[in-house]
C-alpha cells in the first residue's frame, strides 16, 4: 500500500522528470533550444500545478469534487502552457 508521503513524493517528482525531457533533448539534438529561463517558467508551471493538486488532494473531502477540481487545474495548466508555446489566444505572453 502506497503511504501518504510517497503520494506526495510521487506528485512532487512527476514535474522533474518532465523537465528532463527537455533537457535531455537539449543535450542530445540541437533541434531543441531551451534557455534557462525556459526551463525556470516550465518548472515554476508543473511544480505550482502540483503544489495546487497535492493542496488538493489533502483538503477536499468529496471525491467528486476532488476530480472537478483537479481536472481544472490541469485544463489551466494545458492552456497556459500551450499560450506560452504558441500563443493560442495571442496575448503579449504569446511565445510565437
Amino acid at each position: 500500500m502506497i503511504t501518504q508521503k510517497q503520494k506526495t513524493f510521487a506528485i512532487y517528482a512527476l514535474p522533474l522528470g518532465l523537465l528532463c525531457i527537455p533537457l535531455f533533448g537539449n543535450i542530445i539534438s540541437d533541434e531543441v533550444h531551451w534557455t534557462a529561463s525556459d526551463f525556470i517558467v516550465a518548472g515554476g508551471l508543473l511544480f505550482t500545478t502540483a503544489f495546487l493538486i497535492n493542496l488538493v488532494r489533502s483538503r477536499v473531502k468529496n471525491l467528486g469534487r476532488k476530480v472537478l477540481i483537479c481536472v481544472t487545474i490541469l485544463l489551466i495548466l494545458a492552456l497556459v502552457w500551450a499560450e506560452l508555446a504558441v500563443g493560442i489566444f495571442g496575448s503579449p505572453l504569446a511565445g510565437s
